[in-house]
């Protein structure tokens, strides 16, 4: 084939394609393809064999990547889910808008995240935060629109009214053992308390990894000498590792364990829940579609539930830099210092009781007035960026 007739292929496939996503019906998407010269086997190029078996008006999505083999972190498989075309198409289009507001950074943009309509609305929003809402700003959202709805609001002198946490005895790990740590109970670095995290698992040398907040760590960080501690009630701290990689966007520092005690797959929560593997985006969107709540274990702020409030969000509030692929949740009081390091999770729907899915990451919570929510990285960024997952 020429590449003139492969780059026509490509384009036809690429408006199918978008038409699909729109809200084509099996029946439509049979007759398009062969009145278009195309074999039915094309649907495999397309990357839609799913949506032949799916019924009419619903498309296939991946909600999630669990590991085949509880015990097996290395054993993970995509989880699909059947969900209307129409809401697909709108929260597919509210993604793409939050991520052209996102590059585009224009005066007065302080983040935004896309918030999911349920399944009988079809629909999506994009919330906007802003520091200041001038006719101009209006005007380019508008053009920008495209057909989702955006919802604006403004927020003034975030550094001037942050309050002081109030201050609570930290949640100290059980004496470990069975040789392994939870997640939501404290650690100890070099410059503060933090929440550990469950075990990180990256696919380089099939290494696991313990992880916590990197905020929690001094500035002037060195690798080659930053502890992670283990604090006990009774008894000298034990030294779990030291920092291997810092992401500082991402606001995540990974560990490597260097002695008897490992990183464990599992919750500081009463029913000691598993990790069974984790969200990918979507898999987030349809949580909030559905109205579910996330969970999350602190090491001071205990347990505690609240319901998505946006997903896919950037934040540009703190740093000179955006974060992405970020999770809004819960209220502000669902976090406090000591907390950042945890994760938020969700029962998994399919799994066996007191299995969960990761959501991903708590950082940090909102302190100004008119908003109230947690913030973290998603699961899914960190597989996207760098390859981990939980």
């Amino acid at each position: 084939m020429s590449a003139a007739n492969t780059e026509r292929l490509g384009s036809q496939l690429a408006s199918l394609r978008d038409r699909l996503e729109s809200g084509m019906d099996r029946r439509e998407f049979l007759r398009t393809i062969v009145s278009g010269g195309f074999a039915v086997g094309m649907a495999q190029w397309l990357g839609v064999d799913d949506f032949l078996a799916a019924d009419d008006g619903e498309v296939p999505i991946v909600t999630a990547l669990v590991r085949e083999v509880p015990d097996d972190p290395w054993s993970l498989q995509e989880r699909i889910r059947y969900v209307p075309a129409k809401w697909y198409a709108a929260v597919e289009k509210a993604f793409e808008l939050n991520e052209r507001l996102a590059s585009l950074a224009f005066t007065g943009y302080l983040g935004s995240a896309v918030v999911p309509g349920d399944y009988a609305s079809g629909t999506a929003t994009v919330s906007v935060g802003l520091s200041s809402d001038s006719h101009s700003v209006r005007e380019l959202l508008g053009e920008l629109a495209d057909g989702i709805s955006i919802d604006t609001e403004t927020i003034i002198d975030i550094e001037a009214i942050q309050d002081d946490p109030e201050f609570s005895e930290p949640r100290f790990a059980d004496a470990a053992s069975d040789g392994t740590v939870p997640s939501g109970v404290a650690c100890e670095t070099p410059s503060s308390i933090a929440t550990l995290g469950p075990a990180l698992y990256h696919p380089d040398g099939q290494r696991r990894l313990f992880v916590t907040a990197e905020h929690a760590f001094a500035e002037n960080r060195d690798t080659t000498e930053d502890a992670l501690l283990l604090p006990r009630e009774e008894g000298d701290p034990i030294e779990l590792g030291r920092v291997v990689h810092y992401h500082p966007v991402e606001d995540v520092a990974a560990v490597e364990p260097n002695g008897w005690i490992e990183p464990a797959s599992r919750i500081d929560a009463p029913s000691r829940p598993r990790i069974r593997g984790q969200f990918t985006r979507f898999g987030l969107a349809d949580l909030a579609a559905r109205d579910e709540e996330l969970e999350k274990v602190g090491a001071l702020s205990g347990h505690t539930t609240g319901k998505i409030q946006g997903v896919d969000a950037v934040t540009c509030f703190t740093d000179e830099f955006c974060r992405r692929g970020q999770i809004r949740w819960g209220g502000e009081m669902d976090l406090t210092d000591g907390d950042s390091g945890s994760v938020s999770y969700h029962a998994d729907p399919e799994g066996d009781d007191g299995e969960v899915l990761v959501a991903g990451f708590n950082n940090a919570r909102t302190w100004w007035p008119g908003q109230s929510y947690v913030w973290g990285v998603g699961a899914y960024r960190l597989t996207e960026n760098h390859g981990y997952h939980f």
